[in-house]
């Protein structure tokens, strides 16, 4: 793939000068001119040409290029948490896309490389994505395709069930993988990081255990992208807009600038845009930092009045904004900058959908409720929080499995597949204790039969998210 030349390199060279002197700080971002069908084909990969093959990558570009054919969707930028960066630029966009998307891209790479999020992410995953898909090609000569892809199948749908704020924690011991033991298998607390439960304890073959422990990497790699979608994006967002209408833009690109930028930014009633929230909450956060909006005396004010002309000419925006890019992720980010004011202002309620006159309405206004709803949705990165109880259940080395239950049930069609194959990988029994329909119950797949009973308070120890709001450092 080439990379850029003439006319396209002399506008990176400005941006790229530009966005350093504005106090962004990146590795060598290296750009690449792509065709739609090969952009479709990375994206498919998570973003890795050269990743282990697999039927989901194939579909999702099948998905991808239907998309993009009828015109429902177009990637504009593509960008790889490495070092170097990689970034990919489509063949044919305008020149004022490509500039945007220049700018956007060194926006990411200057959160991929200073968040603290991603500070235990591989910086040379590029080459040890090549690296697994190496290995995986291997096996796949040694033991068929359709065994090793099935395998690969079952791990796929694991992939979730790690502890993403594990790798912030130093490890106080070692484990040493021994299947065929059930020390350790008892446990005196809940275990999050299920899949290296399996891969220390899981009766698995050499190969088996090695496609795990790739599928595993890779989803520590992917985390912290999913745990900082709205500030990274927000983050890019910011500083494409910063650089565009301040450095960048003729006179000439202004509408088609507006344009593409409007088009990023819209908010769907049915849902949120983290583009849109994630670019207004940092200027937000910039303007009331300039303007000495925080610390006691403002949060004692009772003067609505006196709040609202605040003005201490404090000028400390621009600070305060790369402090947070450093420090935070959605979570806390949501959690400490969402106020009331910014809900009504952008509109941020809880909507429904009205069959009658077929149109999204809003439902609630209430901004704790909204606030609530809002950060349960990014907590964990969706996902329900599983836990392993026991390894040693009914003392036969069955698995028991906790659902921290919230007030949301799980979806029983995923629930059951997920048991079922990790019941495949365990080879014994498979429990799940949760809530559904109200009451507690442990639901169990054996391999041949799904069941149910209900069951009284398990004591277990949960690990609490608060412990690890904020990354150790180094």
């Amino acid at each position: 793939m080439p990379v850029i030349d003439g006319e396209l390199e002399i506008a990176r060279k400005q941006i790229c000068a530009e966005a350093k002197q504005q106090g962004l700080d990146f590795y060598e971002t290296i750009f690449e001119i792509v065709t739609y069908k090969q952009l479709n084909e990375i994206a498919a990969k998570g973003g890795f040409p050269t990743r282990y093959p697999h039927w989901r990558f194939g579909m999702d570009y099948e998905q991808l290029s239907k998309s993009y054919e009828f015109g429902l969707s177009k990637i504009y930028e593509l960008v790889i948490n490495n070092d170097p960066c990689y970034a990919y630029l489509m063949e044919g966009n305008d020149f004022v896309d490509q500039k945007l998307v220049m700018a956007h891209v060194y926006g990411h790479c200057d959160f991929f490389k200073n968040n603290k999020w991603f500070g235990r992410t591989n910086r040379k995953m590029m080459d040890e994505m090549a690296n697994h898909g190496i290995r995986v090609r291997r096996y796949v000569d040694k033991f068929g395709l359709d065994v090793v892809e099935d395998f690969i199948d079952k791990c796929l749908s694991l992939e979730n069930l790690i502890n993403p704020y594990s790798v912030y924690k130093k490890a106080s011991h070692v484990k040493k993988r021994d299947p065929g033991s059930t020390e350790g298998l008892t446990l005196d607390h809940a275990e999050r990081d299920i899949l290296n439960f399996l891969l220390d304890f899981a009766p698995l073959e050499e190969w088996q255990h090695d496609v795990l422990s790739i599928v595993r990497e890779e989803a520590y790699y992917f985390a912290p992208q999913a745990m900082t979608k709205i500030m990274n994006e927000g983050w890019a967002s910011y500083w494409h807009a910063k650089l565009m209408t301040e450095k960048i833009l003729h006179d000439c690109d202004i509408v088609d600038f507006a344009d593409r930028h409007a088009g990023a930014m819209v908010m769907p009633p049915s849902g949120f845009n983290p583009y849109k929230i994630g670019i207004e909450l940092f200027r937000e956060i910039e303007n009331r930092w300039n303007k000495g909006q925080f610390g006691k005396d403002w949060e004692n004010c009772d003067d609505l009045a006196a709040k609202k002309n605040w003005d201490t000419k404090a000028g400390r925006g621009r600070e305060k904004v790369f402090e947070v890019r450093r420090d935070y992720n959605d979570v806390n980010f949501i959690d400490e900058f969402l106020t009331e004011e910014f809900c009504h202002e952008h509109k941020m309620f809880v909507y429904r959908f009205n069959k009658r006159t077929g149109q999204f309405e809003v439902d609630n206004r209430d901004f704790k409720i909204i606030k609530k709803k809002f950060l349960f949705q990014i907590t964990n990165m969706g996902m329900p929080i599983i836990s392993v109880v026991d390894g040693n259940f009914n003392q036969n080395g069955e698995l028991l499995l906790t659902h921290l239950f919230e007030g949301v049930e799980m979806q029983p069609d995923y629930m059951k597949a997920t048991m079922e194959n990790l019941q495949v990988v365990w080879k014994k029994p498979v429990h799940l204790a949760t809530v559904m329909d109200g009451e507690g119950r442990i639901f169990t797949w054996d391999g041949t039969e799904f069941r149910h009973s209900p069951f009284g308070d398990i004591k277990v120890t949960e690990e609490s998210e608060s412990d690890s709001d904020k990354p150790e450092e180094g």
